[in-house]
């Protein structure tokens, strides 16, 4: 088939594709009829077979960013979508934000949706779910949708816009069409005049600036466009490098930084997170921060990270806090970005995505943070070992331990972590933490059998390689704990059924004494009422009950207004010292306000096993290799 002929015959496809004509269909089953002709069933599967490419082929989603009036907070999003043979196209946006595990329903800031066709003609838009448009296109081949987003929530996951600055998260500002999130496009960011730097890891297109002001960049599927955000303003930039890679730096406010130091500060972190895996993938990466008086944390995506801190955070007895949050964030381009659950990526925009491995990409992330630090010299052995003794009394001190299991907390992050409640202290453990324990002693259990040859760095070096790099996808748990099995060369099925799956507590003495830490138990059995006491529009109100007090069995509630104690009236100072001065069984008179109701309460005075540890260098430690090799300075 030549040229000519081709373009006939995709002409005539085209028009009756695109039409939905009956007479495609049954030209289609006489042309297949014809067996004796060969050369014309060619022609005719070559014709088709193009046709139909060409529907997805030459789809494509181009967007512009615009902000002409910031001190309103919006947004105004063009999206031009160009090669949808369908009469009518879904438009979507997601519901939450990969990293931040919380339904957020980005569309409530959503305003009028309206779509025009090549023509400027106004196409019917209809709402059919809280977050999808359905735009009736008809034969168009090119449509317009246009779009405000409110922006007024300045956190690592949400998008804000003001006079001072902007900050997209692209997840709470770019729709997408569900067919066409594999495909690539561009991006033209139009500053408002008075903001003259954008910040963000996309690459720059071609097309560069434009003549509306604007510039162009450009994506490879949607996943990358949601996952880089976008600094818009007049922030201060600086660039640092690290292990071959190009660092730029997007300070956005005022604060205590020293930009000379952090250079250097920052290039120690990243090339420590960088030794653990022996390799980074990326070239460029980018930190945007945001020095605010609230601080937010930070939000990891794969070549980037936002991070919202305090703006004078950067004094000397605080640094060390920035960057503990450096090294989480830029940890995760690997653990989480890469290195991920199977569930998470390529992603589900449209609802919660559950994975039981949150305990793995946030709790490992956790322990490595402070383990980073120590390795970049910004912690001395024994400031790690305490960190680590704090996690430890932390975690198993915590009622919620004996009830969730750490798996749990991973796959119901969405309904608990992210909404916790007055009761959550007593049925509920972050995975984060209490999977940075789990961490610990993962790391612990190896370098002990493999007498200082083998480390938790290996493991997830071989977790990134198995993985990522050769299959470029995400384990399962049950991949997951067969690779340990392998790695540790048993079956270590127990291992997770115990302190995985179910809340039971290691012996940590017996676990770190090969490594020359030793792990005493100092339990304490302290006198204790169990309620928390606190200020709510000027009353003394219950603010919390711990599970199995005393406070709980009197039948104290949290909300309660306290209004007197033993026949005296009270503020918050004066009740927690009254109650801290009662010996065990003392009984004494509550009056509190419940619903306006008044109720008298006669309590005694408790008692509250508090599970502890002390955690520090035997004294043969410095001979110990494998506890050296367990701190891999």
């Amino acid at each position: 088939m030549n040229t000519f002929e081709f373009l006939n015959y995709y002409s005539i496809g085209s028009f009756l594709l695109n039409n939905n004509s009956p007479i495609f269909h049954k030209a289609t089953l006489q042309f297949l009829s014809l067996k004796k002709n060969i050369k014309i069933m060619q022609k005719v599967f070559f014709f088709l077979t193009s046709i139909l490419l060409s529907v997805t082929a030459f789809a494509q989603i181009n967007y512009t960013l615009r902000m002409p009036k910031p001190q309103n907070h919006y947004f105004e999003v063009e999206m031009e979508i160009q090669g949808i043979a369908d009469k009518t196209v879904e438009i979507k946006m997601p519901v939450w934000a990969p990293g931040s595990y919380l339904v957020r329903d980005f569309s409530k800031n959503v305003n009028l949706v309206k779509a025009f066709n090549e023509k400027g003609e106004s196409l019917v838009v209809e709402k059919t779910t809280k977050n999808t448009w359905k735009i009736n296109k008809g034969s168009a081949q090119k449509i317009k949708v246009n779009y405000e987003v409110y922006a007024f929530e300045l956190t690592v996951r949400t998008s804000f816009l003001d006079l001072t600055h902007g900050f997209v998260s692209g997840t709470g500002i770019f729709m997408y069409v569900e067919k066409l999130k594999n495909k690539a496009g561009k991006l033209n960011v139009v500053p408002h005049a008075n903001f003259k730097t954008i910040t963000t890891a996309l690459p720059k297109s071609s097309d560069g600036t434009i003549g509306d002001g604007g510039t162009t960049f450009s994506y490879s599927d949607y996943d990358q466009l949601a996952d880089c955000p976008i600094e818009i303003g007049n922030q201060e930039v600086f660039t640092f490098q690290s292990k071959g890679v190009n660092h730029t730096v997007a300070m956005y406010g005022e604060g205590n930084y020293d930009i000379n130091q952090l250079k250097v500060d920052m290039a120690k972190i990243t090339a420590a997170s960088t030794e653990v895996f022996g390799q980074n993938p990326n070239k460029e990466y980018v930190f945007i921060v945001h020095n605010v008086t609230d601080s937010q944390g930070g939000l990891e995506h794969v070549n980037s990270t936002t991070l919202s801190v305090n703006r004078w955070g950067y004094s000397p007895d605080k640094y060390n806090r920035f960057l503990t949050l450096v090294a989480h964030e830029y940890f995760h381009l690997w653990n989480v970005k890469r290195m991920r659950a199977i569930e998470l990526g390529p992603f589900n925009y449209d609802s919660e995505t559950y994975t039981s491995l949150l305990w793995v990409m946030e709790g490992f992330t956790s322990y490595y943070e402070d383990l980073i630090m120590y390795r970049a010299g910004f912690l001395t052995k024994e400031e790690y070992l305490a960190t680590l003794s704090k996690t430890l009394n932390y975690v198993e001190g915590s009622e919620g331990s004996r009830v969730q299991p750490v798996a749990h907390a991973s796959f119901d992050a969405w309904i608990k972590a992210y909404k916790p409640n007055e009761n959550s202290a007593n049925t509920t453990m972050s995975y984060y933490s209490r999977g940075g324990l789990v961490a610990a002693v993962m790391d612990a259990k190896i370098v002990a059998k493999f007498k200082g040859k083998k480390s938790l760095d290996g493991f997830l070096q071989l977790l990134y390689q198995e993985f990522f790099v050769k299959l470029d996808r995400g384990f399962s748990a049950q991949e997951f704990e067969k690779m340990f099995s392998k790695y540790m060369e048993e079956d270590m099925a127990d291992f997770f059924k115990k302190y995985v799956h179910d809340t039971q507590i290691p012996n940590y003495e017996a676990l770190f004494a090969p490594l020359g830490i030793t792990v005493e138990n100092n339990n304490k059995e302290l006198i204790s009422f169990g309620a928390a006491f606190g200020m709510a529009d000027g009353l003394v109100t219950v603010k919390a009950i711990r599970s199995k007090s005393a406070a709980e069995e009197a039948g104290l509630s949290v909300g309660d207004e306290v209004i007197g104690f033993n026949g005296y009236r009270m503020n918050v100072t004066l009740l927690n010292e009254m109650i801290a001065a009662l010996d065990v069984n003392q009984e004494f008179n509550l009056l509190v306000s419940r619903d306006l109701q008044l109720l008298e309460l006669k309590p005694k005075m408790g008692t509250y096993s508090k599970r502890g540890y002390t955690m520090k260098f035997s004294s043969d430690f410095e001979k110990s290799k494998e506890g050296k090799f367990f701190l891999r300075r």
